[in-house]
């Protein structure tokens, strides 16, 4: 009987690991409890827990600590919180030296049929994986190297008129040159007919086009 009874926690013991069980923190009443509860089911730590454990072999899923992966789960995260993506691309490039094996295991596979709707649909699923594998390296390389959007803005101050393009019109630049009131003049003029040049004789041009303006 004393040595029965000494087995018995040496198993209890063993029996521990790995635990199923996710521990969920009790709160002061129900209510906090049953938060916590609804916080732990619905996180995004334990959703993917619940698809690695349903989506491997018994070998590996009856290996796996529940906290344990859970742990490792939110650590993975809080380095995407801090800008740390390093985990993030090492997981795009092993899955497109996956998608590369099976490209090559297919296309394999598929050169060594003697009917042709065998062959052609092997061929088909390799070049899918081919192109899969193509765009996770593509998404690789936005993620290591993001795109930078140039917004084209025009700043008209108050005072003489000064317009600020991008790089890509250097043309316009020069327009900043003209006298503001012939910049006005200029500009107006090609919106409005403002009659030939007898119509306008003996006045000033210029002040007559920014009178039109300020009627307006």
């Amino acid at each position: 009987m004393t040595m029965a009874t000494k087995q018995k926690p040496a198993a209890s013991a063993k029996a521990k690991y790995p635990r199923r069980e996710m521990p969920c923190p009790a709160g002061h009443t129900e209510d906090e409890t049953g938060l916590n509860f609804g916080r732990l089911v619905t996180s995004p730590e334990l959703a993917a827990y619940r698809v690695i454990t349903t989506a491997e072999e018994e070998n590996i899923s009856s290996k796996i600590d529940t906290p344990g992966l859970v742990a490792v789960l939110r650590e993975q995260f809080a380095l995407v919180n801090r800008n740390d993506l390093s985990h993030a691309e090492a997981m795009l490039i092993g899955q497109a030296t996956a998608l590369q094996t099976l490209f090559s295991r297919l296309a394999s596979k598929a050169m060594g049929q003697t009917y042709t709707n065998n062959m052609e649909s092997l061929m088909r699923m390799a070049l899918r994986a081919q192109n899969q594998c193509r765009m996770t390296l593509e998404t690789l390389n936005t993620l290591k190297n993001p795109p930078v959007v140039y917004a084209r803005q025009a700043n008209i101050s108050n005072g003489p008129q000064q317009i600020n393009n991008s790089a890509t019109t250097p043309s316009r630049a020069r327009e900043t040159d003209i006298e503001p009131n012939q910049l006005l003049e200029q500009q107006h003029g090609e919106r409005l007919d403002l009659g030939t040049a007898g119509q306008t004789s003996g006045v000033d041009t210029t002040m007559a086009t920014v009178g039109t303006i300020d009627r307006a």
